[in-house]
């Protein structure tokens, strides 16, 4: 009696590895804030040259708002934090939002 061998092929799974949403940082102008303490804390947290940090900082406060990067959400919560604790600890009402990139 021979022995039959059965071969099955074998079944690799992929796994989908999805990439993460971004999420936006967002300064919010206010009235009170000076230009150029926003400038320090963009070119400080934001690692942005003088003259980025410049844009953004005329950006927001023409239109109210300016989206200032994109990161991970983790990192975009906190780097948002961190910016506006900076302006409170100055005394200063310097805001940072997050929003989910579309």
């Amino acid at each position: 009696m021979a022995l039959k061998t059965v071969t099955r092929p074998q079944t690799k799974t992929k796994t989908k590895v999805e990439r993460p949403r971004l999420h936006k940082v967002i300064l919010i102008n206010d009235d009170f804030t000076p230009r150029e303490f926003v400038v320090t804390i963009l070119k400080a947290e934001f690692r942005m040259t003088q003259d980025q940090a410049h844009k953004v900082m005329i950006t927001a406060h023409q239109r109210g708002v300016c989206v200032v990067a994109v990161f991970t959400k983790d990192v975009a919560e906190t780097k948002a934090t961190r910016a506006t604790d900076a302006g409170r600890a100055k005394g200063y009402p310097l805001l940072f939002t997050t929003e989910p990139e579309e």
